[in-house]
């Protein structure tokens, strides 16, 4: 068994993952915590799914909210009278006219890894100029001494990174093949006293994976899924959330759920899983396999995974490519923030995962467009129903880069059919369920740890803003100017400069191209 995992983590993921990975240098940036702060004027979106309400002081102590202060309303000016009084040594954020939000969770989130060639610096800035205060890393396959001591090193606030949830991928430092349920059982123990925080599964024979969670449950390890095709057929995704699974990340194992007529995908009869190309081109047709919405299967599996619990965690962000090829490989931030190792690792390239446009063309495109709709259906209507789903980007592949993966995967949300107010809720309150700690974070409350994101603009107009990048705009006098980009992020009441953590990256992308004479370059053209 140990055998079966190491090739899925091979096919997976690039062969040098596993190679020993820099350290986070010691943190220099941000200011805080402070004995008091006082953000001043904004519109507060706190996370619940209530309405954006404002102009409100907040006043932070240390690294808890102690008040939230209505402090007049929109349009006339605010009243100062009911303002909370500054003190001497009393820190202030002038905030009136800008919003804000809790502090975002990525919910699949890998460190990077030497394959890319990026350091976790690099991935940590990105991730925290666009407002991820929080970050599962799904399999921790950077190693577990490396990530539970980053996790700690966050934690304590010795670095500048987001707060790490680590969960190991099943069998990962097994000393031994996981052959029997009792083996199961004890790599979960061995974990927990790790400290790992739960589980990633890619798929296991049943008794073996029901073992797993089993134990997993009785010691309150979370679980996720990535149900991959070469041990779907085992279990599928309603199979695992009966057994005890708690999230299902991606999609794979979902429409297999939904088969009416069949067991096993349409495999054309020359398909190897091994050949990307062939990979991501069949499983854009898997859904169109699946029962129709509104179907009788469609609601029976969906009724089943609500009353289960399952939280559903799709990255819409991580399979854009496949629907839109050149869109993906043109993103405007590539130019000024995206390493030179990490453009290479995204070429086509036979050996590598998610480098599969080998012959990708409109044919493939069509069927993907085709595989969105019937997919965000499905996640729709599974929160409309009352279903937990929250956001996951699995960036530093086909073409996504950190932090900016993570707001297109909101903006795929507002696609799939999700309000604003939603997506932040999905962002923030939901992860937080899901990592068991909502009762510290994931909305704007008193008493709660400050994790927030303060942006200029109204991101429920056009969470375009919340891009490092900003949005386009052309202002009254017909100037084109670009607006947003989130300008602080509050991880434990440490106040980053968004936008200075951007032109850090700037910066380290810009020496490694100087170092390497590199230039971004198409694939195939000369010019």
């Amino acid at each position: 068994m140990k055998f079966i995992y190491t090739l899925l983590f091979a096919l997976l993921f690039s062969p040098a993952l596993f190679a020993q990975m820099t350290d986070a240098p010691d943190r220099t940036e941000g200011d805080g915590p402070y004995d008091r702060l006082i953000i001043r004027g904004a519109t507060m979106i706190d996370g619940t799914g209530s309405p954006a309400l404002g102009p409100v002081d907040i006043v932070i102590e240390g690294n808890r909210i102690t008040r939230i202060q209505n402090v007049g309303y929109p349009g006339v000016p605010i009243n100062e009278n009911r303002r909370p009084q500054a003190e001497d040594g009393d820190h202030e954020i002038e905030a009136e006219g800008m919003y804000v939000l809790p502090g975002f969770v990525d919910m699949h989130a890998h460190i990077g890894g030497s394959a890319q060639g990026t350091n976790p610096e690099y991935v940590f800035k990105l991730w925290l100029a666009h407002g991820i205060t929080g970050i599962r890393e799904p399999g921790s396959f950077n190693g577990a001494d490396w990530t539970m001591r980053h996790a700690e090193r966050s934690r304590n606030n010795d670095i500048t990174a987001p707060r790490i949830y680590p969960y190991f991928g099943f069998g990962m430092g097994s000393s031994g093949d996981i052959n029997s349920p009792e083996e199961a059982r004890d790599w979960v123990q061995s974990i927990h006293d790790q400290g790992a925080e739960g589980i990633k599964f890619f798929g296991a024979r049943p008794e073996i994976f029901e073992a797993a969670l089993d134990e997993a449950n009785k010691l309150g390890l979370g679980s996720m899924a990535h149900h991959a095709q070469t041990r779907v057929v085992y279990n599928n995704a309603l199979d695992t959330a009966e057994m005890g699974l708690k999230g299902l990340t991606h999609w794979y194992g979902l429409p297999e759920a939904l088969f009416t007529d069949q067991v096993i995908q349409d495999y054309p009869l020359d398909y190897n899983y091994s050949n990307e190309q062939h990979r991501f081109e069949n499983a854009g047709k898997l859904w169109e396999q699946a029962a129709e919405p509104g179907s009788e299967k469609w609601n029976e599996v969906m009724n089943r995974m609500l009353e289960l619990g399952l939280d559903l965690n799709p990255t819409f962000t991580i399979y854009e490519a496949s629907r839109d090829l050149m869109k993906e490989r043109r993103a405007e931030w590539h130019e000024k923030y995206t390493l030179p190792s990490l453009w290479r690792f995204y070429q086509p390239d036979r050996r590598a995962h998610g480098s599969y446009w080998f012959d990708w063309g409109t044919e493939q495109e069509v069927a993907w467009k085709n595989n969105y709709r019937l997919w965000m259906q499905f996640v729709n209507e599974y929160k409309n129903r009352g279903g937990s789903v929250t956001l996951g980007s699995d960036a530093g592949y086909i073409f996504k880069l950190y932090g900016f993966a993570y707001i297109r995967e909101m903006e795929l949300m507002r696609e799939a059919g999700f309000h604003p107010l939603e997506i932040f809720q999905s962002a923030s309150l939901n992860a937080a369920r899901v990592l068991g700690n909502d009762d510290e974070l994931g909305t704007i409350e008193v008493g709660k740890i400050a994790d927030l994101v303060i942006v200029e603009e109204n991101p429920q107009q056009n969470i375009k803003v919340l891009y490092g990048t900003g949005a386009i705009r052309v202002d009254e006098n017909n100037e084109l100017k670009r607006v947003g980009g989130v300008k602080y992020t509050i991880k434990d009441g440490i106040v980053y400069d968004a936008k200075q953590l951007l032109d850090d990256v700037a910066r380290m992308v810009e020496e490694k191209k100087e170092e390497e004479d590199f230039e971004i370059t198409q694939p195939g053209l000369d010019w």
